[in-house]
């Protein structure tokens, strides 16, 4: 919604409400105060805001669109042109009104991202898909779209609580753990095209306040980082650059850094320098989470591949089966192998593997250990015009001292106090005898609200 749209809203929202008034005695007619109130708490806008359309409507006996240039990134208008930066964000956006135990709405996350420059502007239906891609669903409190409850999709919540109460539980069990990601420096201009912190650090969390670079360009020769700490800092020998050659514009870090393969060769000789039964933390990542068998059987096999699979992995098919029957025995045995490829590296090395849900970079401190990195880059390369980036990063490297990196660990204990509230106050705020259910509406769920609690 633009400024013009929501002020339309306010205004009919007024009209409604005088209305219905008309005809009723003086004393039973509600304040002025409490109409801004009342249309405040049914749309979700906050009453400052009413209060200021309704003052220029009551005035001009019209409303205007603030005529304000705001100098922002170029429109984003499909998903692909939203990093993961600006993903993260808008998560952090929906998760600071439940902290302030207030609902979070569509209409008044999209207030907050037209008053904030650093966002490009989107779309409706754009930023319904962002909002899908982001794993959230809406929740109709009444039949306005624009006051749909924002709510994470339940199995990004329950990803979440698993991880939460698993790397609490590894502390209590006073297992090293590390925490592992990779980056990348362009080694054309680095001040410019550094690509470091895709998320707010933490003491950033409720003010949204951003570090490091947004919107680098991703065209040119690149040096990848891949590099794993701890609270006792990074591991000795643990980080390696790789240098590589991309015409694809992306300031998406993942999307351009590492293969498959060279992670994999990367994480197998790191494994010994780490502490034995340790925990490695990292992201979701393609490259992170690649199967070890990418595929099994389906429908459209043939009976007697099927059986082959089923016989390659030690089953035995004693007596004619339909396919069906087939397909049962693949999806018994699907747990057996349906494991990651590094995960049974790191089992093989008495270590394991925990990974953070998507878009929640914040719960890794390498993420801040990178923009102190980036810091130093930038200011080496503002001050001596430095080109070699390979040697920049590295000295930045040890510029991160271990009491930096424990501060850093702290900092993301912190946050992480923060996601295990935000899940019990959305409860709290949405559990309020009402019951719900989903319902199928354009590209995203939408969670129907109602009053009782015997609807079907």
């Amino acid at each position: 919604y633009d400024n013009n749209q929501w002020k339309t809203i306010i205004v009919e929202a007024y009209k409604t409400k005088i209305a219905e008034q008309e005809n009723m005695p003086a004393k039973q007619k509600i304040k002025y105060r409490d109409i801004i109130k009342s249309i405040s708490k049914e749309t979700g806008i906050g009453q400052r805001a009413v209060s200021t359309t309704l003052s220029e409507y009551k005035k001009n006996g019209t409303i205007t669109s603030p005529n304000r240039k705001k100098n922002r990134p170029t429109s984003a208008t499909t998903i692909e042109e939203v990093d993961d930066f600006y993903k993260n964000e808008i998560r952090k956006i929906i998760h600071e009104f439940w902290l302030r135990k207030e609902i979070p709405t569509m209409i008044k996350v999209l207030i907050i991202m037209r008053e904030n420059s650093n966002f490009p502007t989107f779309s409706n239906i754009s930023f319904y898909k962002i909002l899908k891609d982001l794993n959230f669903e809406c929740a109709k409190i009444s039949q306005d779209s624009y006051n749909s409850t924002l709510i994470e999709r339940g199995d990004i919540v329950l990803w979440r609580r698993k991880y939460l109460e698993s790397i609490k539980y590894y502390r209590q069990q006073n297992r090293p753990i590390y925490y592992l990601d990779e980056t990348w420096a362009s080694n054309e201009d680095t001040s410019n095209k550094t690509c470091v912190d895709r998320s707010v650090i933490s003491d950033t969390f409720l003010e949204r306040l951003t570090t490091g670079q947004k919107n680098q360009s991703g065209k040119g020769n690149k040096v990848i980082i891949m590099h794993i700490g701890s609270s006792e800092g990074f591991v000795d020998g643990g980080g390696q650059l790789l240098s590589v050659e991309s015409n694809k514009n992306s300031s998406d870090c993942h999307n351009v850094i590492v293969d498959n393969d060279h992670f994999l060769e990367w994480f197998t000789n790191i494994l010994p320098l780490l502490k034995e039964n340790a925990v490695i933390v990292m992201s979701s990542a393609s490259h992170h989470s690649k199967k070890k068998y990418s595929f099994r059987p389906t429908m459209s096999w043939k009976s007697q591949h099927i059986i082959n699979w089923l016989e390659a992995r030690g089953e035995i098919i004693d007596r004619p089966l339909v396919k069906r029957q087939l397909l049962e025995k693949v999806d018994k045995l699907k747990p057996l192998f349906d494991s990651y490829v590094i995960d049974e590296v790191a089992s093989d090395h008495n270590k394991i593997v925990l990974r953070i849900p998507p878009y929640h970079d914040e719960l890794n401190p390498m993420n801040l250990a990178w923009s102190a990195i980036n810091n130093h880059v930038k200011m080496c390369r503002a001050t001596n015009n430095i080109l070699n980036v390979e040697s920049l990063i590295n000295k930045g490297v040890d510029q991160v001292t271990p009491i930096m990196w424990l501060n850093f660990v702290n900092r993301v204990k912190e946050v992480e106090d923060k996601f295990w509230k935000v899940d019990f106050l959305s409860d709290e705020l949405l559990d309020n005898g009402r019951s719900i259910f989903i319902k199928e509406e354009s590209d995203i769920n939408v969670i129907v609200i109602s009053d009782s609690d015997n609807d079907e």
